[in-house]
């Protein structure tokens, strides 16, 4: 059962500002040695953060010594109800270094807040000192924080970080989500336009553009997912990559597959093709956008692709 806050003694509050202290501390170690290769910068703030958190932590122990002695009771901010619930970013790999800072940023505002209301509802003049004190030791750290940021994320230490935050953002999202809309795009259309043409029914082209767009995009997610789990290469999570190719494959088959729910088969097939083409421009956009492939490299390359795979299909389903 949940113990109120108003109900906690004097050295249970000091024991729980020590818990947190210490936890705090941990999360900030964590993130430092999480982005330590690739946000440098950021990761000795971090650190740095760190040791602030260990002298706090020191001169509570000090104080609890002085009033309470060396037992310290085992009381932790999930026993007391209202205390600090924080969401367990630390344990999640790759961390995004975003997410990082503004989860440190309200680590630090939550305490202080908490602090406060904590010490206007008690009516014993000692916690209430002593709240404010932690109070003023969190907001303190706050400042810090600040002060931090702006010694270590300078204007150059800024653009490396950003240059490194696109270059993983490409590992991780872009490079996986392409590959599965260039195998979505042009790998369903042979089977798509050979059942369009042979049955010159529209929904059963449909169909046929469905079961391959799906089964693509589960393909492609597996693939994508067992080829590397990122520890070494740095392309993040491999279910994330994972999840991206196979939705993105899926998104490009059905891209030409949706038109032939149109019930008149000429007008369904039109559409397809221009949907067709609009595909291949985005698929050559993207990467001459994100992969620095000259547009016009990129156009040849998927065009020609997509125009043999077409007539693949053609082929087949006329013979």
């Amino acid at each position: 059962m949940l113990k109120r806050f108003k109900d906690l003694t004097e050295r249970e509050i000091l024991a729980l500002a020590i818990q947190n202290e210490e936890e705090d501390g941990r999360v900030y170690g964590e993130f430092a040695d999480s982005l330590k290769e690739s946000y440098p910068a950021t990761a000795q703030m971090f650190e740095e953060m760190r040791e602030e958190e260990a002298g706090h932590r020191d001169r509570l122990f000090a104080l609890f010594r002085e009033r309470f002695g060396d037992r310290i009771p085992p009381i932790r901010r999930e026993d007391v109800r209202g205390f600090l619930k924080r969401r367990s970013l630390w344990l999640v790999r790759p961390l995004r270094v975003n997410a990082a800072r503004k989860h440190a940023q309200v680590m630090e505002m939550e305490a202080v807040r908490f602090y406060q209301r904590a010490a206007q509802r008690v009516t014993d003049t000692g916690i209430r000192e002593l709240l404010n004190k932690l109070a003023d030791e969190e907001r303190k750290h706050t400042a810090t924080a600040g002060e931090l940021e702006e010694k270590h994320l300078t204007e150059a230490a800024r653009e490396k970080e950003d240059a490194s935050h696109k270059r993983l953002f490409l590992l991780q999202i872009v490079q996986p989500g392409l590959a599965g809309l260039m195998d979505g795009s042009v790998s369903t259309l042979a089977p798509l336009f050979a059942a369009a043409f042979a049955t010159h029914n529209s929904w059963d082209a449909f169909r046929v553009g469905l079961a391959a767009s799906i089964g693509a995009g589960i393909s492609m997610a597996f693939a994508e997912s067992q080829s590397d789990d990122g520890s070494l290469t740095g392309r993040g999570s491999p279910i994330i990559r994972g999840a991206a190719t196979g939705l993105m494959t899926t998104a490009g088959g059905l891209g030409h597959s949706l038109p032939f729910l149109i019930s008149n088969f000429h007008l369904a097939t039109i559409l397809a093709v221009i949907v067709v083409a609009i595909e291949l421009v985005a698929i050559a956009y993207i990467r001459n956008r994100y992969m620095d492939t000259p547009f016009l490299q990129a156009t040849f390359q998927v065009v020609v692709g997509g125009i043999l795979v077409f007539l693949t299909g053609w082929w087949i389903g006329s013979s």
